[in-house]
């Protein structure tokens, strides 16, 4: 599944649960203070969300780079990685 910057990739597992993975690749988030942010907005989506999520091992993956000049606010990541999340749950659903 695509957003406007992050992938979900994801399988059905044998476990009881969902799991997450996390890719902010360097290349794409250069500072390591963004990196982290991105990776603790993902964890945190991810156990809000994870009650409603089948199980399933999930990647969250940084698409397309985050410019330094003008970062996308916290909000606005967060909506997307809750929005990704929320499709998952939906498709896996139907």
């Amino acid at each position: 599944m695509r957003g406007a910057r992050f992938d979900l990739h994801y399988r059905p597992n044998e476990g009881a649960g969902a799991r997450l993975g996390l890719v902010i690749a360097k290349k794409l988030a250069r500072r390591a203070v963004l990196r982290n942010l991105l990776k603790r907005l993902g964890r945190e989506a991810f156990r809000q969300a994870r009650a409603g999520l089948p199980s399933f091992d999930l990647v969250l993956r940084l698409a397309k780079p985050v410019a330094k000049a003008e970062p996308p606010s916290r909000r606005d990541l967060r909506a997307e990685i809750d929005g990704l999340l929320r499709r998952l749950g939906e498709r896996a659903a139907s």
